[in-house]
């Protein structure tokens, strides 16, 4: 198990140039169908397809229909991996029916919120400079947490980012002018922090800030504004997405922006916008 799982996991890297979390999930998605075909005296080579169906059954009740969606997808590209390999056949997963998934509106937060949260975090410290840069590009550049925390110093360009976002696709990225003036002035401190590498957010140790870190502090900062809910880093994406067609803002501009492969993706924010609408 371990050599297949090995050579997959170097396929998801090196060819499908897949994110560290997908791989992470894939995997751990793989290590459980493993887990439950020894108690059934299988392997995964030689699981059948009610093998699979009996093992996606058994996480009916414990996951959600995203995660069962993604742990089928992670049972095709592994087995259809094997195949092309020459270990097997035919693909047991092939003909599996994909679970129904609920389709849910993205998690909006308030402009005045928006603009609480960037203002909590207190600029006269050292990692309150940081944390608001950090804040200013998750809502004014719309990043994604990772893409923000993969960001390293050599990548700024004027008032433009580079950022590495999802397949490892690279795109530009214009900043505002108040995520500019965060941003130099988190760099003219930067250095206070011993970094011990070329990223953009260090932590209080010089490393790498996490997205782990930024999600936590995130939430901190969100109940020093004084917000009921609880706010993750996504939020602010789509709240930069949908403020910008609030505002507006033409439907593919936004796609270009937010860098998704397919303007279907983007089109979830039309719904929110109108039933931001209705409420009005």
């Amino acid at each position: 198990m371990d050599a297949a799982l090995d050579e997959f996991a170097a396929h998801l890297s090196q060819i499908e140039r897949a994110s560290e979390h997908t791989q992470r999930a894939y995997l751990s998605d793989l290590r459980q169908l493993a887990e439950f075909l020894a108690g059934r005296g299988a392997v995964l080579d030689g699981a059948t397809r009610d093998d699979l169906r009996a093992f996606l059954a058994s996480r009916t009740g414990a996951n959600a229909p995203a995660t069962l969606a993604r742990k089928q997808a992670a049972l095709r590209a592994f087995y259809e991996h094997r195949v092309r390999r020459g270990h097997l056949q035919d693909s047991p997963a092939r003909r599996l029916a994909f679970p129904r998934r609920r389709t849910s509106l993205p998690n909006v937060v308030a402009v005045d919120d928006c603009f609480g949260l960037i203002d909590a975090p207190n600029a006269r410290i050292l990692l309150g400079v940081r944390d608001r840069c950090a804040i200013e590009l998750l809502y004014g550049a719309g990043l994604r947490i990772s893409e923000l925390v993969g960001l390293n110093v050599v990548d700024l360009r004027d008032d433009v980012l580079r950022v590495l976002g999802k397949g490892r696709k690279e795109r530009i990225v214009p900043i505002i002018a108040k995520a500019r003036t965060a941003l130099n002035a988190w760099l003219a401190r930067r250095d206070e922090l011993k970094p011990r590498s070329d990223a953009l957010f260090v932590n209080r140790h010089g490393g790498r800030l996490t997205a782990r870190t930024i999600a936590r502090h995130l939430s901190r900062y969100a109940l020093i504004a004084g917000m009921r809910r609880h706010v993750h880093p996504h939020a602010l994406r789509h709240s930069f997405a949908t403020h910008l067609l609030d505002m507006g803002a033409d439907l593919r501009g936004i796609q270009e922006l937010l860098g998704h492969a397919s303007l279907s993706t983007t089109k979830k924010y039309t719904h929110v916008s109108s039933e931001r609408l209705v409420q009005v």
